[in-house]
């Protein structure tokens, strides 16, 4: 029996997209092994095919860093930072109304940041749905699956207006979603935080 190894991906925080890693070196394979033994996590603990993908979503290779998980909301702007998601202060604005001020049971036992429902259509990391909304291991979790929601359908938004008008589309239930998040964004200085 020949050993497959996964396909690994790494995300590419300048072009949000993920990139195929080519494996033709055995140090690079020793690298893997090392990963897949030390702190790193295959998306919802498993490895993953799904036909509905896109090529850069595909099977995804997260690697956690940080091994201590507690939240904050300064690890999670570090965070967001780091993925280069796109208009990181409305998504920090999000994480805010959507975890009510992260205290809400949705955020606290689930560790959901964004009130997502568990994805059916796309790459997710989420572990099952709880209390009607996905649950996650850990709160980095629920930030690496709004990145992909946000690749799957934000990536092509041009300005804030656009980005405000596909979350008030497609995003929240609220009809008066949109003036929260901007109200969030103005009361609390978001944009200055990046």
């Amino acid at each position: 029996m020949k050993l497959k190894l996964p396909k690994i991906f790494l995300y590419n925080s300048d072009e949000l997209t993920f990139n195929k890693v080519k494996r033709g070196r055995v140090g690079l394979l020793f690298t893997y092994y090392t990963l897949l033994v030390g702190s790193v996590f295959f998306l919802t603990g498993r490895y993953m095919k799904i036909q509905t993908l896109t090529d850069f979503e595909k099977e995804v290779l997260i690697v956690n860093m940080n091994n201590k998980d507690d939240f904050s909301e300064d690890q999670l702007i570090e965070m967001l930072s780091s993925l280069n998601v796109k208009y990181p202060h409305i998504v920090l604005a999000q994480a805010r109304i959507e975890s009510g001020g992260y205290r809400s049971r949705i955020f606290r036992e689930n560790h959901n940041l964004f009130g997502m429902k568990q994805a059916n259509r796309r790459i997710n990391t989420a572990e099952g749905t709880q209390y009607g909304h996905a649950f996650y291991q850990t709160w980095r979790e629920s930030v690496y699956d709004y990145a992909f929601y946000q690749s799957r359908y934000l990536a092509t938004a041009t300005s804030e207006e656009e980005y405000f008008y596909v979350l008030g589309q497609s995003y929240a239930e609220d009809p008066k979603y949109i003036g929260k998040l901007r109200n969030e964004i103005k009361k609390y200085g978001l944009r200055s935080k990046f």
